[in-house]
C-alpha cells in the first residue's frame, strides 16, 4: 500500500487448498460462524455483525492526508458497521484542510481542500499476530480511482524495515485494472522498499466470471517462520521465503507480529476519479486469525 515499487515476482508453489473454498452466498454477507480448522486454533475475529462503528476496542481511525499523495481526507465517519459488514465508504465532499498553508511544497498542506473522503481502520496497539493462516471476506469497489487494500505492517522498525504484506491491493497498472498481493522489506537506502509483486489483471478473473466484481471474494494469507503464501478464492497469487526477506541491518521483518489495516484510498495508483459514481463501497465481512494448535 505504501508505494515506490520496483516490479519482482516470486516463484510460485502450485498448491492444493480446496479445503478452504467458499461455501456461502457470494453476493451476500456470511452470517454463519467461522468454521473449524483441523490442527489450529481460531485465535481472533472480528464478523462486524453489528451496527455502528467498528468496535474501539481493536479498531482505530487514520485521519487526514496520510500517504502517496492521495485524493482522500482520511475520516472516522466514512467507516460504519451494518448489515452484516463493515462498509467503508469514498464519498466525493469538500473538507478543509486544517493543517493547510498557502505555497506549502509539503503535498499534506498545500491544499486547501480535498475533495474526497474516505476511511482507514487499523488494529495497531489494539491486536496484532506473528504467523497463522488469516481470512478476510470482502467486495471491492472497482471504479475508476478506488484503491481498497487489505494489508498488515510489522510493529517494530520505521517502514519499509518493518515489513509490508499487501494480502490484497486493487488499483490501475500499466496493465489496467489490477489485483495486487505484495511483501515489502527494507534496502540500505531510507523509506526505498524492496519489493516482491504479484500483478494480475482484474480481466484474468472476469473473462472467467463476468460477475466477479459483484461478489465477495476470501484472501487468504499462510504465514509461517518459513515462509508467506497469499491466495484469493483458493487461488495461489505469490509466495516469499523469509530466508530471501532480510533487512540490510540483518533482521526479518516477518518474524515479529503484524497488525492488520483496512482501507480505500481515493486517487494515486487508483486512477481519476472524476467520472465515476459515488459513494464509492468497500465491504468487509469478516477477518478471521487462526494459528496452530
Amino acid at each position: 500500500m505504501i508505494t515506490g515499487k520496483t516490479f519482482f515476482t516470486a516463484a510460485i508453489v502450485i498448491t492444493s487448498v480446496s479445503a478452504f473454498s467458499q461455501k456461502s452466498d457470494p453476493f451476500s454477507p456470511d452470517f454463519g460462524k467461522a468454521p473449524k480448522r483441523e490442527g489450529m486454533t481460531l485465535v481472533w475475529h472480528e464478523e462486524f455483525n453489528y451496527s455502528g462503528k467498528p468496535d474501539p476496542s481493536v479498531w482505530v481511525y487514520e485521519k487526514g492526508f496520510v500517504r502517496n499523495e492521495e485524493l482522500q481526507w482520511y475520516q472516522a465517519e466514512n467507516a460504519n458497521c451494518k448489515n452484516g459488514v463493515l462498509l467503508i465508504e469514498g464519498r466525493k465532499e469538500k473538507v478543509r484542510n486544517p493543517q493547510y498553508v498557502a505555497g506549502s511544497r509539503e503535498w499534506q498542506k498545500n491544499r486547501e481542500f480535498a475533495e474526497y473522503t474516505s476511511a482507514s481502520i487499523q488494529t495497531r496497539g489494539h491486536r496484532q499476530w506473528q504467523f497463522g493462516s488469516f481470512e478476510i471476506r470482502a467486495r471491492i469497489d472497482t471504479s475508476c480511482g478506488a484503491w481498497p487494500a487489505i494489508w498488515t505492517l510489522g510493529v517494530k522498525k520505521e517502514w519499509p524495515l518493518n515489513g509490508e504484506i499487501d494480502i490484497m491491493e486493487f488499483y490501475r497498472t500499466k496493465i489496467g485494472p489490477t489485483i495486487l498481493a505484495n511483501f515489502a522489506w527494507g534496502t540500505a537506502k531510507k523509506w526505498v522498499a524492496k519489493w516482491d509483486d504479484l500483478r494480475k489483471p482484474l480481466a484474468d478473473f472476469t473473462a472467467i466470471d463476468n460477475q466477479w466484481t459483484k461478489k465477495f471474494h476470501i484472501w487468504r494469507m499462510d504465514w509461517t517462520s518459513d515462509s508467506i503464501s497469499l491466495f484469493i478464492d483458493d487461488q495461489l497469487l505469490n509466495s516469499t521465503l523469509l530466508s530471501q526477506t532480510i533487512n540490510p541491518d540483518g533482521s526479518n521483518p516477518f518474524l515479529q507480529p503484524h497488525y492488520f489495516l483496512l482501507n480505500m484510498a481515493i486517487g494515486g495508483n487508483g486512477g481519476d476519479p472524476s467520472h465515476s459514481e459515488f459513494p464509492l463501497k468497500y465491504e468487509v465481512d469478516y477477518v478471521r486469525v487462526y494459528q496452530k494448535k
